[in-house]
């Protein structure tokens, strides 16, 4: 399942509440349990830098899963302050997991936006 959002400024906090606010969307839409979440992936544009969004997910209690974070390569015209983030989960039935797209990522897949 993947998401992204956009964080509001440069700052730890910042970057965490966007995270955040991500995470629940993700768990809330999909019905996730944190047992259920096998490992997630964080990448966020160069110009953030200032914290670890994985950060976010421990303190929503994601204590056991395997966080991984990266920077993405700059690319001409990347949208500003933006947080993705991979999440696999594993669950007994096959069943489709919503992406969430929130704030200013929602150009990026418009059929898959996600208004908060």
């Amino acid at each position: 399942m993947r998401g992204a959002t956009v964080a509001r400024e440069n700052s730890p906090e910042a970057i965490w509440d966007a995270t955040a606010e991500l995470v629940q969307a993700l768990v809330e839409r999909n019905a996730i349990v944190v047992d259920e979440v096998v490992a997630a992936f964080f990448t966020m544009t160069p110009d953030l830098d200032a914290a670890f969004p994985a950060y976010a997910a421990r303190r929503l209690g994601w204590n056991e899963v395997p966080l991984l974070g990266a920077a993405e390569t700059p690319v001409p015209g990347m949208p500003e302050r933006m947080i993705r983030v991979l999440v696999e989960v594993e669950r007994p039935e096959r069943q489709r997991l919503t992406p969430v797209y929130l704030h200013g990522t929602i150009s990026l897949r418009p059929d898959l936006a996600t208004e908060r």
